[in-house]
């Protein structure tokens, strides 16, 4: 399995590519960051963070891609530059009918860690010893990439038995109500009533 994760940022969108699979080593394919000026118009820079996330589409084809997801803070601003870069890959993703999985910070923070309240300093060093790594990737947003990545890796056969175990429960629900109607009698002539009211007379 090669997953190619995004940390979505405006001005630094960090990814990384890992490939493998659960209870093996894995590998580290790529990691990089794609960058934005940020005096740039904000069009340009979506503009930029596309052709960027395209060239990692294009150079590893990846099988699946995951993507932080994003939740509110109270810097509006900046939740708001991060959900357009997060729309943007997605986009990306979608648009080459590879399939998109969000994980929330603490998912990926316990995945690699074990603590969903690992500091990054711990991610970065989780994500080193895990890749095999020389040295923690940087800027911080690289190894967060890489985290998602490999959050993916170990999450998605579990995610994958438990919506087909959802699936499954739909269609047997679906197939015990067609039954059930099809065993339900059906109304015969006489529990239908057909004889109107008659009209009421005058007292004398």
């Amino acid at each position: 399995m090669r997953v190619l994760g995004v940390d979505p940022g405006l001005t630094r969108c960090g990814v990384g590519v890992v490939e493998g699979v659960p209870g093996r080593p894995l590998t580290m394919v790529g990691v990089g960051v794609v960058r934005t000026p940020a005096d740039a118009e904000l069009s340009l820079r979506l503009v930029a963070i596309e052709q960027g996330i395209e060239q990692w589409l294009d150079e590893h084809r990846p099988e699946f891609v995951a993507v932080e997801r994003v939740f509110s803070q109270h810097n509006v601003r900046t939740v708001m530059g991060t959900a357009q870069a997060s729309a943007v890959a997605m986009l990306c993703a979608a648009r080459r009918g590879i399939p998109v999985a969000l994980h929330t910070p603490s998912e990926v923070k316990a995945a690699v860690t074990g603590s969903g309240r690992a500091d990054k300093a711990q991610v970065g060093a989780m994500v080193t010893r895990l890749l095999r790594l020389d040295e923690p990737p940087k800027p911080a947003d690289a190894a967060d990439a890489l985290a998602l990545a490999i959050c993916h890796i170990w999450r998605a056969p579990a995610q994958t038995r438990l919506q087909q175990a959802v699936a499954q429960n739909r269609l047997q629900q679906a197939v015990a109500l067609h039954k059930a109607r099809a065993k339900a009698p059906a109304p015969t002539a006489a529990s239908v009533s057909t004889t109107a009211p008659a009209p009421k007379g005058r007292l004398a």
